[in-house]
């Protein structure tokens, strides 16, 4: 049975992935252009991959965090976690498609 703790890893794992793509067309633009307004997004997708590492670092790696996340979080709580982490997902699918438009 799939737990929420494995969809919010997927979910995480996703915008990892969609953050790197648009990581590589932002550095791209802005080692062309050299503009603040190329630097701004490119500084941003790396902090939100950062964030993301580091939650997929929990849910994955960290010897007490990740069993605590997989046997004490209530469902209520990752309902919560997982809702976010999709939107996450959703809104950053939407921005990569423009992006590479």
């Amino acid at each position: 049975m799939v737990g929420w703790i494995d969809v919010a890893r997927v979910a995480v794992a996703v915008n990892m992935l969609l953050l790197a793509g648009l990581v590589y067309v932002w550095g791209r633009n802005y080692y062309e252009l050299r503009s603040k307004h190329t630097l701004g997004p490119l500084l941003f997708a790396l902090f939100l991959f950062g964030e993301n590492a580091f939650a997929l670092y929990f849910y994955l790696l960290d010897p007490l965090l990740a069993e605590w996340f997989s046997t004490a979080v209530p469902d209520p709580a990752w309902q919560a976690m997982v809702v976010l982490h999709v939107l996450e997902a959703v809104g950053l699918a939407v921005l990569t498609w423009t992006t590479w438009d």
